[in-house]
């Protein structure tokens, strides 16, 4: 391959993987520290890139040579986020998220596909008791926040309202986004399981505190239901007018899930898998999506779809969910 095919094939990549808002050109500029006649003759392939033009566009966009030059290997190039930082502040975990959605929907045409291991991270936000009891629990014994030792659950004292306030945005954005999600009867059981052993080693201060989050959990499922019987996804208390973008919410109870997303931007798709608990690993690569792409199909092939239609089965899985979290009551 000529030095001015590859480079007319990555420009064409940054063209068709930038939302469309953006000028290649000026995003050049500012990158490389070049003018506009610089960066045209680049493009035009008048101009040969230098090794180190090229390491910044890579870095800079998360371009992988292997997938530019199309290689054949089995090897895909990946985006870890946080690798080489220190735990953040879970409020700026959070904004990150944000920046995020915010960046997905200056794209024309969105929709994502998510394999739910768990409930989403962001209908935590949907209710303030569920949001503050999941962000200490994150907080206190993922990110081992030293100000948390030996501190027990209160909403009155650790409202992280603050937290409460962002995810309610990225709620927002998130509801612009067409969604097709996957669930079963175990992605409610992560929360579960972190309640009970919270009231197990006596990490709520009341018992008031502990049903105000079991209360705000069926909440959640309520409100879960209720898209999923719309076909539409929507903040607490809207009205028809305001709803968002439509959600399909498939069934299967044979299969666990990864929490692994598929995010279609336009023509570009991004494969998104877990790592460390919070963290996701990003790739553009085709090859990679094509099949995550062709997992979900199949998947969804073999599930029950419950939004807008089959009632029957929609009311069976969300009252089983219900069950469980009545056994919280109990305890």
């Amino acid at each position: 391959m000529e030095n001015s095919e590859l480079q007319q094939r990555l420009f064409t990549y940054l063209k068709d993987n930038i939302p469309p808002h953006l000028s290649v050109v000026d995003e050049l500029c500012d990158l490389l520290k070049l003018g506009p006649d610089s960066v045209y003759r680049r493009i035009r392939g008048e101009k040969p890139l230098t090794l180190d033009e090229l390491k910044k566009i890579c870095e800079h966009y998360r371009i992988s040579i292997d997938q530019l030059l199309q290689l054949q290997n089995e090897s895909a190039f990946f985006d870890a986020p946080g690798i080489n930082t220190a735990p953040i502040e879970f409020a700026d975990y959070l904004n990150n998220i944000l920046a995020k959605f915010r960046n997905f929907n200056t794209f024309r045409k969105t929709s994502i596909k998510y394999f739910c291991k768990d409930i989403p991270i962001w209908y935590f936000y949907l209710f303030p008791e569920l949001s503050a009891f999941k962000t200490f629990f994150w907080s206190k014994t993922f990110h081992n926040r030293p100000e948390l030792n030996n501190k027990t659950f209160s909403l009155k004292e650790y409202p992280y309202y603050e937290c409460f306030l962002i995810g309610q945005q990225i709620l927002e954005e998130q509801n612009k986004i067409s969604s097709e999600e996957l669930w079963n009867l175990e992605s409610i059981n992560t929360t579960i399981n972190q309640i009970v052993y919270y009231k197990e080693i006596g990490n709520f201060k009341s018992d008031d505190d502990l049903l105000a989050v079991t209360e705000s959990l069926q909440q959640t499922l309520d409100h879960l239901q209720l898209q999923a019987e719309k076909g539409l996804k929507f903040m607490p208390g809207a009205t028809d007018v305001s709803y968002k973008a439509p959600i399909q919410f498939y069934l299967n109870d044979l299969i666990m899930g990864n929490n692994t997303m598929l995010l279609t931007l336009d023509d570009k798709k991004i494969s998104m898998i877990t790592y460390g608990v919070f963290n996701y690993l990003f790739t553009t690569d085709e090859r990679f999506s094509h099949k995550i792409s062709g997992m979900f199909d199949s998947l969804f092939s073999r599930s029950t779809l419950v939004s807008k239609t089959d009632e029957k089965d929609r009311s069976r899985f969300f009252n089983v969910l219900r069950e469980k979290v009545d056994t919280l009551r109990k305890l």
